[in-house]
């Protein structure tokens, strides 16, 4: 099944581009420019295209546009979704960092539910701030927040994560009632991938799986981990699986990806990747 993610790069000079992508080595090249792989939206895709492969789905197609935090480029993408939101055939489509804009948000929410085949819908980061504060983050199939967001998600009243109330510092322990309380105030999606040093699988406000091993202590300093795991559940949706089943396949592969990349602080998303198709390979068994 095919699939879109969609989000954007920290560059002024990467201009909107929609279609097909290439990963050579550390770098993915779209539209005629390369991205380096190092965190956010170029991990993800990165990601995702290796995990495609070793299942042996179509790669994913990617929405992308530069954006350096002045929401411009994200608006300019926004506005290019709702105009050719007929273009969307995908069996599903995950929106990663863009700048958070209720009413972009809305407008792209409906067109897509308004599809004759409605794709799955998967938020991270910034679009998933969007769909919470827009009062319709029980209409998403899949959010993956880490536990800060997870904190922001139960917190009825947070414009945006940095205002969550008391919740940022607590510890992993308190999961399971973040969890409770987005579900209660309806702001979780239908499934939950929650990132951490337990990773919980979510579905409909149960717990339906944890995982906490293989730990790579490492790991959790390395930016981007947390986009490999959203690319890595999104190849997997893409090859048909179910949605609890990929997040907890995803969440295994990552944990050995860590444990046989062996990394230091220091490495980055690109050291890791060439051991992705054993580690994916070895959580499918």
């Amino acid at each position: 099944m095919s699939w879109l993610i969609v989000g954007t790069v920290p560059r002024q000079d990467f201009g909107l581009v929609w279609g097909a992508y290439a990963v050579r080595g550390r770098e993915i090249d779209m539209g005629g420019v390369s991205v380096g792989v190092a965190r956010g939206t170029p991990a993800l895709m990165a990601t995702a295209h290796a995990a495609a492969l070793v299942l042996g789905v179509e790669p994913p197609e990617a929405l992308l546009v530069g954006d350096t935090g002045t929401g411009e480029g994200s608006r300019a993408l926004y506005a290019r979704l709702v105009e050719d939101v007929g273009l969307v055939r995908h069996a599903g489509v995950t929106f990663h960092y863009l700048m958070p804009d209720v009413v972009w948000h809305n407008r792209i929410l409906w067109g897509l539910e308004g599809l004759a085949h409605r794709p799955l819908l998967v938020a991270d980061a910034g679009f998933m701030y969007a769909a919470k504060m827009s009062g319709y983050a029980s209409h998403y199939d899949l959010f993956t927040p880490d536990v800060g967001e997870m904190a922001f998600l139960a917190d009825e009243a947070a414009p945006h994560p940095f205002y969550t109330r008391g919740f940022l510092l607590q510890e992993d322990e308190r999961v399971p009632e973040l969890i409770a309380a987005a579900q209660a105030g309806e702001n979780a999606a239908r499934h939950l991938l929650v990132k951490g040093q337990t990773d919980y699988v979510v579905a409909g406000g149960r717990v339906v799986a944890t995982l906490n091993e293989p730990d790579t202590p490492a790991m959790e300093h390395i930016g981007g981990t947390g986009d490999t795991l959203t690319g890595l559940v999104t190849a997997l949706l893409a090859s048909g699986m179910g949605v609890p089943e990929s997040c907890r396949i995803a969440a295994l592969t990552n944990r050995l990806l860590g444990l046989l990349a062996d990394p230091t602080p220091a490495c980055g998303v690109a050291e890791l990747l060439p051991f992705l198709p054993k580690a994916l390979e070895r959580a499918l068994r």
